[in-house]
């Protein structure tokens, strides 16, 4: 099992020093996100700031740009990247996409697979000159008197896919390079509801377990003070549960009730009362807190069930000074140890 890291900077610079401390203890890959800065920008610095660590978007999210940028921008970065680059992509959520970006949200496994197929023909064929059609429910390309005058790195970037319902995770073991788990995750999770459904959507395409990288997300924040770490980590636990289209993976947990009353506070502007509502064992079940021992031996029972574990910081509704010691502190407690 091999360790990634999302890395957190309140300046790009700092993002970039993270990244390379990643590589520096290790770290087989690191992976940046598309909310407070754009994934492929931050891919791009990390590509030119490191040499060894693989680099992937984790992720981009796949409605907001035509298949074909995604594509033309994939090749960039794999270029920049020396061949390092997975392109990391997610359906987002509905108001997300349509609301901020303007853009079509389709029903998402179907949305996602036509936007794959375009976008791994058009890294393979750009150079080429090849005519290439597409007309799928959502997705529509016509590419024609186009070629790139120079050849890709690689005829094939690795796409990996975030997924959390029935019909992405099966999508998802269906035509992906690889999966890769929500933020908030367990290895309970893992083992009884993501890998059997990863499992159908190989077997439906007659593929190998082989052939799908599996990686977790871990959230992790690491204090020798066992209760402030938990209560900070609880504020990251209330914000994500305020998005509804999660209350299945909470109420997988046991946690539906606090979810759902996690929501009416969000409803009701009161941002303290969110966190209160969290109890420790919500914490214990979905992320990473505590005392270094306890991170690490909670980090172990990934073992046999992830091949990568994609280790962040706490990154919402907590100060950035808490950021920046959490993940401090998780880079020294696994420096050398990836």
């Amino acid at each position: 099992m091999r360790l990634a890291l999302t890395p957190w900077g309140e300046t790009m610079a700092e993002l970039i020093a993270a990244a390379r401390a990643a590589e520096a203890s290790g770290f087989d890959s690191v992976w940046t996100t598309e909310l407070h800065r754009t994934a492929f920008v931050s891919a791009a610095a990390v590509a030119c700031a490191t040499s060894r660590v693989r680099v992937g978007t984790g992720i981009a999210l796949a409605f907001v740009r035509s298949p074909m940028i995604t594509a033309l921008t994939a090749l960039d970065l794999d270029d920049l990247a020396g061949g390092r680059f997975i392109l990391g992509l997610g359906a987002g959520v509905r108001r997300l996409t349509e609301d901020w970006h303007h853009a079509t949200y389709g029903r998402p496994g179907r949305h996602i697979s036509e936007t794959v197929e375009i976008v791994r023909h058009l890294i393979a064929a750009a150079h080429t000159g090849d005519e290439h059609h597409f007309q799928g429910e959502y997705e529509r390309v016509r590419v024609r008197g186009y070629q790139r005058p120079w050849p890709p790195v690689r005829a094939a970037i690795p796409v990996y896919l975030a997924a959390v319902g029935p019909v992405m995770l099966r999508t998802a073991g269906r035509m992906a390079d690889g999966w890769i788990s929500h933020e908030l995750n367990s290895p309970a999770y893992l083992r009884e509801r993501a890998l059997p459904l990863l499992d159908e959507g190989l077997a439906s395409a007659g593929r190998d377990r082989a052939g799908l990288e599996v990686v977790a997300s871990a959230v992790c924040h690491v204090d020798r003070d066992r209760r402030a770490a938990k209560r900070w980590a609880a504020r990251l636990v209330a914000f994500y549960a305020t998005v509804r289209s999660y209350q299945d993976f909470f109420d997988f947990h046991g946690f539906g009730a606090e979810a759902r009353f996690i929501q009416q506070c969000f409803r009701a502007g009161d941002e303290a009362g969110m966190a209160r509502v969290v109890p420790d064992e919500m914490v214990d079940a979905l992320v990473l807190a505590g005392e270094p021992d306890e991170v690490s031996e909670r980090l172990s029972r990934y073992e046999g069930l992830a091949d990568v574990v994609k280790l962040s910081p706490l990154t919402h509704l907590v100060p950035a000074e808490v950021t920046r010691q959490g993940q401090h502190a998780l880079l020294e407690l696994f420096a050398g140890g990836a």
